[in-house]
This record gives C-alpha cells, structure tokens and sequence, in this order.
C-alpha cells in the first residue's frame, strides 16, 4: 500500500498539495514525524517562499542525514515542489548565497526577465523521457510563481524546459530524486496528472 508524506516544515502551500492527494485516493499525511517518513513510500517537498528561509526551516523541523537516509540510501520517489524543487541544488543566490541538499549539483539564479515573478499558465518543451510525462499532452500548461531557476551542472538532469523570455528548467530528475518548478497541485487535470505519475512509481 502507498503511504505518502508531505514534509512538515513550515511551508505554506502543503494543504494544496495534501488535498490533491487525497482526491487521487491515496493515503497521505502532512508530517515531520521521522517513524511516519521512514514508513512512507513517498516523499513530497512542497515549498513557497526564499530559498535560505526554506533550508532554515528544513533543518530546524528534521534532520538532514535522516532524509537523505531514505531517499538517497534507500531510493524512495521524491517530489521537490517550486522552492522544494530549487534546495535540490548545490546553492541558491536569492538574498544570500545559501548551501542547499545538493542532491542534483547546480544552482539557483534570477531568471533573466523585467517582469518578475514569472506567474501564471505556461508550457513545457519536454526535453526526455521522464515517467512523470507519462499520459501527459504536449499541449497542457501548467501553473508558476517563481523568480528563480535551478540550472543544473549535468544537462542531463533537465526533462522539460519552459519559456520566460529564456529558457529555464521547469522538470528536473536525477534517478528516484524528481523536482517540479510549477505547482502541479494548482495545475489542473495536467497536474493531478503528473502527480499521480508520481505516486505510481514503486
């Protein structure tokens, strides 16, 4: 049986995130209780906000080396969501720089725009294969809020661009590790799509 965990620590977009879940009828719960992520099949890391504000928070809430326990020793899917996808990275440059998990080695920057933040219906140029796409039409859009964007050091790493007067990663994985610059749970049937793409994975 799937058991998902939306990690506690502050954020304010997880009620969003929670619901969406629950409408797939999966058994989901928003936590920070390590014996719950440690029994969980999934994790999720939404995230709204600066990039230092969220690790800060993180840190506070549960342990580092605890997480990285489960998803990068024992390989459960993970889902980093907006902010939650950026603290993938090595480190951000927001207010500060600012180490991140550095589970996906690159940095976060100002997208190179005027008009900042990016918000509203955007598309995706696929880039690779991801199972997150699987089922997913190349003409749906997605929903963003973001002034910021992760480039990664492997090209590798990208699955999907978007378009803001430049391209930047808006669908980032490496192996088990899946990150999200959007909000899928804002996103409609293209979100509850790829979410549940998401929560398929063994």
């Amino acid at each position: 049986m799937k058991k998902i965990c939306i990690i506690d620590y502050g954020s304010g977009n997880v009620a969003s995130v929670f619901n969406v879940i629950k409408f797939l009828g999966y058994d989901c719960k928003i936590t920070n209780d390590l014996d719950y992520i440690q029994n969980s099949t999934h994790i999720i890391l939404p995230g709204v906000g600066s990039y230092s504000a969220a690790m800060k928070k993180i840190k506070k809430k549960i342990s580092i080396n605890d997480l990285e326990n489960e998803v990068l020793k024992k390989k459960k899917p993970f889902l980093g969501i907006c902010v939650g996808m950026q603290i993938l990275s090595s480190y951000g440059h927001e207010f500060e720089k600012f180490k991140g998990l550095d589970w996906i080695p690159g940095k976060v920057c100002k997208i190179d725009n005027q008009k900042l933040p990016h918000i509203g219906w955007n598309n995706i140029q696929i880039k690779k294969k991801s199972v997150l796409l699987n089922n997913l039409d190349v003409d749906y859009n997605f929903y963003f809020v973001n002034s910021f964007q992760f480039i990664p050091e492997d090209k590798e790493n990208i699955i999907s661009t978007t378009n803001y007067q430049q391209d930047f990663c808006s669908i980032i994985q490496r192996e088990n590790i899946f990150g999200v610059q959007f909000h899928p749970e804002k996103s409609q049937k293209a979100g509850q799509l790829l979410i549940k793409n998401f929560l398929n994975l063994n």
